[in-house]
């Protein structure tokens, strides 16, 4: 068989279905809004209906409050680490490292609201919490030597500088509101940034 060619599934198995596919996003969308304006312990019954699904599907695709709260995390992480490809292909590299430390600011507005429920949960909401920083911290730091380059942001400005102006950025973010002041400061690191 050549190498290239797929294998034939494992017996019992098969692909989720693409109203199966489509009901995990829809839920996973309206958990995080629920929580947003809610908190991690937004009724269930709530999120179900707002995805438009009844509580059993809900019930389906996430069996714990706490596999749905990971399931909302873990969606995000994906989504910050791959909307970096997506700016990057968009426009400079300077400017993909702005639009993506704001998208940044976005996630942490939804990482406040999730983050205990995250460390109270003993299984995979407290491993998927901890190992988040890696993928972030590197997704950074890829967006950040592309902006270098791409001779987009000052020479002398390295990686290190950039995560702690960030982490002087973040301070506060548990506090509701935090993110519209966290977006004028970043305007104004950016703007010191360019090259």
């Amino acid at each position: 068989m050549p190498e290239d060619s797929e294998a034939p599934p494992e017996k019992g198995t098969r692909k989720p279905r693409a109203d199966s596919l489509r009901n995990r996003d829809l839920l996973l969308g309206a958990a995080k809004a629920a929580f947003a304006e809610t908190g991690a312990e937004a009724p269930l019954e709530d999120i179900a209906r707002r995805a438009g699904v009844g509580i059993g599907t809900l019930y389906r695709h996430f069996p714990t409050r706490e596999a749905l709260v990971a399931a909302v995390y873990a969606r995000e992480i994906e989504q910050l680490a791959a909307s970096a490809d997506a700016l990057l292909a968009r426009g400079p590299a300077g400017q993909a490292l702005g639009d993506w430390l704001n998208v940044l600011i976005d996630y942490m507005a939804t990482k406040r609201v999730i983050a205990p429920a995250l460390r109270a949960d003993p299984g995979e909401g407290s491993k998927l919490y901890a190992s988040s920083g890696s993928t972030i911290l590197a997704t950074l730091q890829r967006l950040t030597d592309a902006a270098h380059a791409a001779g987009d942001i000052r020479p002398d400005i390295g990686f290190e500088d950039i995560l702690r102006m960030m982490s002087g950025l973040s301070q506060g973010y548990e506090q509701p509101g935090w993110d519209a002041g966290a977006r004028r400061l970043l305007s104004v690191m950016m703007a010191g940034l360019r090259a």
